[in-house]
């Protein structure tokens, strides 16, 4: 088997990365493929509810708790170090291609999304480029793609990785 395709996505603060996001992950869905997500969170983070029974378990000192239901299943385990990008989409088990928001310094293809509004240059060289999603024209060798052009970059994505749904 073939390993998934890990695309991440990165741009300035602002720039409409997890909005361009969830417009590849519906026209990804839209052709019957399954889609992991992950999002790097350098301040750390929180999903338990204070007084839940979760909660009330990871406070209690458990080291890893996990919840699960008839529709899905959430885990929450304290590391003793930062996860790699590669050892965060081991966890995401059987999809056809993750996409990954954040992981900027990460050595997998990045796709930049960027307006003109927000920055004069582009955070990522050629090299490390499948593609850009901009309001500019970019003529940097690499597939060029308006904010609005989910279909496009999910056809590029689907012919680069030879994705089948």
């Amino acid at each position: 088997m073939s390993a998934i395709p890990v695309v991440v996505l990165v741009g300035t603060s602002g720039t409409g990365k997890t909005t361009f996001l969830e417009k590849l992950i519906r026209e990804l869905k839209k052709r019957k493929f399954r889609v992991g997500t992950a999002k790097h969170d350098v301040h750390g983070f929180e999903i338990d509810k204070p007084g839940k029974d979760t909660w009330r378990h990871a406070q209690a000192g458990a080291d890893a708790v996990v919840l699960s239901s008839p529709e899905k299943v959430a885990l929450v385990r304290k590391v003793d170090e930062e996860l790699t990008l590669d050892q965060v989409t081991e966890l995401l088990g059987s999809v056809d291609i993750i996409l990954v928001e954040g992981y900027k310094r990460s050595d997998k293809p990045k796709i930049e999304i960027h307006r003109r509004a927000h920055s004069r240059e582009l955070l990522c060289a050629p090299e490390e480029l499948l593609a850009v999603v901009s309001d500019e024209d970019w003529q940097i060798g690499v597939p060029l793609f308006d904010l609005e052009d989910a279909a496009g970059v999910v056809a590029m994505l689907v012919d680069k990785f030879g994705l089948s749904g």
